[in-house]
């Protein structure tokens, strides 16, 4: 496994896990499979190069199978802070410790080389695998976002959860 920061020149990699992602297992993120499949990859390949906006890939063989981004805020009042979002990890490389060194290496940028002091995410209160990995990493559920997500008629709560650094 190689861990590795993202650039323009990973977008068709990341977009082509995004929309697996996306697609079978929508509960999981805010955006939706529809809406990205229609994304060119000049959007994807800006995506990756924003300075705010960081992601990490987990490579396997030289095949992108897990990410994770890290929002760093930009505002003076919230610059301590930080998000991670769109994390996923391959369904057949579940178990095998790449999930952790991704939100672990999301952890050591916002540490070391941001500054940050607090790291929010947001999970599917159902996705039981996911809250037991970010608890494992320190994070603490503080709040629960009821009918946080709805497809179609079924809605999901979403579990708030912060690590202090």
């Amino acid at each position: 496994m190689d861990i590795r920061l993202l650039d323009a020149a990973s977008a068709y990699d990341y977009k082509c896990l995004r929309l697996r992602a996306l697609k079978h297992h929508p509960e999981a993120f805010s955006s939706s499979y529809e809406e990205e499949k229609k994304w060119s990859l000049k959007k994807t390949e800006k995506r990756l190069t924003l300075d705010h906006f960081i992601t990490f890939g987990a490579y396997v063989d030289e095949q992108l199978v897990g990410m994770v981004s890290l929002i760093k805020e930009e505002k003076q009042k919230i610059i301590h802070r930080g998000t991670i979002v769109a994390m996923y990890v391959a369904p057949e490389q579940r178990k095998s410790g790449i999930g952790k060194a991704l939100v672990k290496q999301a952890i050591l940028s916002a540490k070391n080389e941001f500054e940050m002091e607090r790291i929010y995410l947001t999970v599917t209160s159902t996705n039981l695998p996911a809250k037991r990995l970010y608890e494992s990493l320190g994070f603490a559920t503080y709040g629960v976002d009821q009918n946080a997500l709805k497809i179609d008629d079924c809605y999901y709560d979403e579990d708030l959860m912060v690590l202090a650094l």
